[in-house]
């Protein structure tokens, strides 16, 4: 099997939905690629490839051959500079510049200066150029051409490669509106030389103007379209530029790309955590606010972790660096984050398939607007004594197609669902909350049954032994010996805590051998030559060892206490329980509860025995458990919902978990759990917290609710504004939308969608107001 790996890269030049679609279809085309995600917002495509078919050269091929540029390096700094506004700021401020002037000379007539402007308008026959051409189309001519074809030349170049590359884009409609209007301009202002009985119209001002309304639109969208990455760009910032180590015992300040594994860095107050490390001095209070999201700073000291880019308060640190460069949690989670704004929801694909085919039917809608009008005067259905005074038939016709042309707006359908996925992955971010696909953003609001496991996400995760009971003459510290020698290589927390147990009494581990896992049940192992079993109830059953009745009320005693009972014994008997025992986190109540407001199933999952779980269980509010589950059998629980046509939500934190996670239809990972479950997580809560299981859901329903909105005002606007643009109100109404304006409705169109997304921000967590 082929192994498939992960790449993001910065795509320039894309400006609409079409441009998307045509880099999607070209990346796709390349043998060995599997899929494409192409964000317009962030200028990104992240791509699923086999490497070994596919290199860098056939990415960058395809991505040119659709006529776009590509940069394989610092594609987080598309989120950094954004060059696209300060390009579209100058554009427009040099077509200002030129267009007030065309329509000062095109509608002087009508101004309150009229006397200045006819002195200038009656000078005509100086030159040879200016006979039978006014002063003022003159002049419009002279300042409408380099706007055209100088300020506008993206659109031409951009409409030129989409042509190409066999598809067209909002390029193709401005180029073909502005174009039309100017060069029938020039016509009217050329052609009575060779024929002089004929005399048409000039409108330079509808191309100058439309063209500044264009430019003052996408300028207003660049400035929206950052403010929706805001989020990323903190996180980027939070990033040290340098870090201060011990160097041949000096002190030395160092780029932080040059910090190594195992470098003890020194953290001063006010300073920021260059790198993850943990503390091997000091003491200190840390703001991890911008990383967890919790306001509260945290005590570290001795042997206490740190994450890269928090703030050290008040307390000198020194810390050994155990993550560095990309694997810090930082870059981990700005990865995370980059890669879910740059995938695709599934409601997406409605858009995609209208911006495929999006500009070849306005175009067509404009040559029949055209034809329509046209034909309507020419046959006498319409009297052309209803036309505005000094309009004529064929003028009115070529203005309303040019109109339906420029009001058309692709870019808006493109906008709404990458802003708004930008803005709640975002505001996620900031809670701890990390959403690691648009795929996991749409589903988690469509759950039917939150599955919890139990130890580590309702739980505390860090049980203690709180009882011992020794049989046949063995002693406690003698049981608790054996039992860690047995557990004493296990990252299982029941495993930890009796190990635990044993350091605290300062009890001496001995050597194993012939160890054996049991997943679910126990473990086996030699100790002196013996060989010991050690676990549940199962293991004991698989092992046909007879529990008496008086250890097995000792058994149910403790385990309704919500207690987990291990069992130590050899062949012949059994030698004792420890009984382990662990807390309920203080929000995990809190958060079901709100689970279940949202009137959703809320089931316990746990490989502990029924007592002990349900004793946990009727504490938190739950009413459905499985118990005594391995881990094979926690994907059977999930798949036994998803048969009932339900979709999943599995919150867990262990290894174990993973392939229940990985099986639901979104997986939560705890943060603070194992890295094989959070790499399976569709979501990670950093915080370990169960009250941000509930956030994630509310806000994918948000989230959600502003992508479909977005949606929706991307589409109406085009279903009411093409056929206004088309004149369907001039006859009942006499109303007929001017081109500059239809220009600056198109460009707006795309600024309300992207407000529309940043209204999001001003979501307020269910349990936190912000």
């Amino acid at each position: 099997m082929s192994n498939i790996e992960k790449k993001t890269v910065s795509v320039e030049g894309m400006h609409c939905a079409a441009c998307v679609t045509r880099v999607e279809k070209a990346l796709s085309s390349v043998e060995g690629i599997n899929s494409a995600a192409v964000n317009l917002l962030s200028n990104s495509a992240q791509i699923f490839f086999d490497p070994s078919i596919v290199k860098d050269k056939q990415i960058k091929k395809a991505v040119e051959s659709a006529g776009y540029k590509v940069s394989f390096d610092n594609v987080e700094l598309s989120y950094m500079k954004n060059t696209q506004l300060i390009d579209m700021r100058k554009r427009f401020l040099w077509s200002l510049g030129l267009a007030l002037p065309v329509f000062v000379f095109a509608m002087g007539h009508m101004l309150p200066f009229r006397l200045w402007f006819d002195g200038f308008a009656n000078w005509q026959q100086t030159f040879f150029i200016f006979r039978g051409m006014t002063f003022s189309n003159f002049i419009q001519l002279i300042l409408t051409t380099p706007i055209q074809f100088i300020i506008a030349f993206p659109f031409y170049r951009d409409a030129w490669k989409s042509l190409k590359a066999k598809s067209a884009s909002m390029d193709v409609l401005v180029v073909l509106g502005t174009s039309a209007a100017y060069f029938y301009s020039l016509f009217s202002l050329i052609y009575p030389y060779i024929n002089t009985s004929y005399h048409g119209e000039v409108f330079f001002e509808t191309s100058a103007i439309l063209l500044t309304f264009i430019f003052l639109g996408k300028y207003l969208e660049e400035v929206t379209k950052g403010r929706t990455s805001e989020a990323i760009k903190k996180l980027i910032e939070l990033r040290p530029n340098t870090a201060t180590v011990i160097r041949e015992n000096k002190e030395v300040e160092i780029p932080i790309d040059d910090v190594k594994n195992d470098d003890i860095c020194l953290i001063h107050p006010g300073d920021s955590v260059p790198v993850d490390g943990i503390v091997t001095e000091g003491q200190s209070y840390v703001n991890e606010a911008m990383i967890t999201g919790e306001s509260i700073a945290v005590f570290k000291e001795k042997d206490s972790e740190l994450i890269g880019g928090t703030i050290n308060e008040n307390g000198f640190l020194k810390m050994k660096a155990t993550r560095i460069g990309k694997d810090t949690t930082l870059n981990q989670i700005i990865k995370m984050v980059e890669e879910a704004q740059t995938s695709k929801l599934p409601i997406q694909k409605l858009a995609d398939k209208i911006s495929a085919i999006f500009v070849p039917v306005v175009v067509l809608a404009s040559i029949l607007t055209f034809t329509i009008w046209f034909a309507l005067f020419q046959t006498g259905v319409i009297s052309s004594t209803i036309l505005p005074d000094g309009v004529s038939m064929f003028l009115f016709a070529f203005l309303t197609g040019i109109t339906v042309l420029v009001i058309s707006c692709p870019c808006a359908l493109g906008l709404a669902t990458p802003t708004a996925i930008m803005v709640g992955t975002g505001l996620g971010a900031s809670d701890g909350i990390l959403i690691r696909s648009g795929t996991a953003l749409e589903v988690a609001r469509q759950v039917d049954v939150v599955l919890l496991d139990k130890t580590g996400t309702i739980t505390e995760g860090k049980p203690v032994v709180t009882d011992i009971v020794s049989f046949n003459d063995f002693q406690n510290n003698q049981l608790l010996q054996i039992a860690s020698s047995m557990e004493k290589g296990s990252e299982h927390s029941i495993a930890k805590a009796i190990v635990s147990k044993s350091e605290e009494l300062q009890i001496e581990l001995k050597d194993i051998d012939n160890f054996i896992a049991h997943p679910g049940k126990g473990i086996e192992s030699s100790v002196e030559g013996t060989l010991y079993y050690f676990g549940n109830r199962k293991i004991a059953e698989d092992s046909n060892v007879s529990i008496s009745e008086e250890i097995s009320s000792k058994m149910e005693k403790l385990e309704n206490d919500g207690k987990t009972v291990m069992i130590l014994f050899s062949k012949d008997s059994i030698l004792g329980l420890i009984a382990i025992a662990d807390t309920i986190k203080q929000t995990s109540k809190e958060a079901i509860q709100e689970l279940l407001k949202l009137g959703l199933s809320v089931v316990m999952v746990s490989g502990d025995n029924i007592r002990s779980a349900t004793s946990i269980a009727k504490e938190v509010g739950i009413e459905e458990i499985h118990a005594e589950v391995v881990p094979s059998e926690k994907v059977d629980v999930v798949k036994k919902y998803q048969a009932k046509n339900q979709k999943v939500l599995f919150v867990g934190d262990g290894v174990n978990d993973s392939p229940a996670l990985a099986q639901s239809d979104v997986g939560i990972a705890i943060g603070s759990g194992s890295d094989v479950a959070i790499e399976a997580g569709d979501i990670v809560l950093i915080k370990d917290d169960l009250k941000d299981a509930v956030t994630a859901i509310d806000l994918s329903k948000k989230t959600i609710r502003k992508v479909k909105l977005g949606l929706f005002w991307a589409l109406i606007y085009n279903v009411i504004g093409i056929p206004i643009a088309a004149g369907i109100l001039f006859i009942p109404f006499g109303f007929l939308l001017p081109a500059e304006i239809a220009g600056l409705a198109m460009a707006l169109s795309s600024v309300s969608v992207v407000l529309n997304a940043l209204l999001l921000k001003r979501y307020k967590n269910p349990f936190y107001s912000r």
